[in-house]
């Protein structure tokens, strides 16, 4: 009896222990992928190199560092053009901002809409950078994703509160919005998932 009450109790404690690798694992990809972001057009092709990382994690394929930076590479060819689009669309927005504080007629509503969109955009580029492949082309991925922003709104919802965790932990304390980039990485890849099984 004493064997068959220790096979549950050893089952659960490795099964606490995979999930804790995995939440290391998310917190280790977080720093790979905001150090493969420094030169700032890189984040697309850094959140794609993370995401396929933590798939290969949760598919129990091997895969490390080198496969990241190949990854990394591969996705960066094209991403770059993406992460340049992404900071024009931001710039737009903080001028529709401006306008706002100015007191332009209409500001505020031009101001409301270039905000959601930019979340909007957001949460497209972190779909596609999910599911992105070497390969891929990210033109083809972000149409892909963008419908699914619309079409799955809880998922969506989910990868904005992602991101306002990432945004109050560099509020409080700077260094811990590193490590949380993985965990972002690891929503939109969740979220990714249960919209295909769905």
């Amino acid at each position: 009896m004493a064997t068959d009450h220790a096979r549950p109790k050893a089952r659960r404690e490795s099964l606490l222990a995979e999930r804790f690798a995995l939440f290391a694992e998310c917190l280790l990809t977080g720093v790979w992928i905001a150090a493969a972001s420094l030169p700032l057009v890189t984040y697309p092709a850094a959140f794609a190199a993370g995401a396929r990382h933590l798939r290969r994690r949760t598919a129990h394929e091997g895969g490390g560092w080198r496969e990241f930076a190949g990854d990394f590479g591969s996705a960066a060819r094209r991403g770059w053009i993406v992460g340049l689009g992404g900071w024009a669309a931001a710039a737009a927005v903080w001028v529709d901002v401006q306008a706002v504080r100015a007191g332009l007629p209409g500001g505020p509503l031009v101001g409301a809409v270039g905000v959601f969109a930019l979340i909007g955009a957001a949460v497209a580029g972190l779909r596609a950078a999910a599911t992105w492949t070497p390969g891929a082309s990210w033109r083809a991925l972000l149409a892909a994703a963008g419908r699914r922003t619309v079409l799955d709104p809880a998922g969506s919802f989910l990868l904005v509160g992602g991101a306002a965790l990432v945004l109050c932990s560099a509020w409080f304390v700077a260094p811990l919005a590193v490590p949380v980039l993985g965990a972002v990485a690891a929503a939109a890849v969740a979220v990714e998932e249960r919209h295909r099984r769905r």
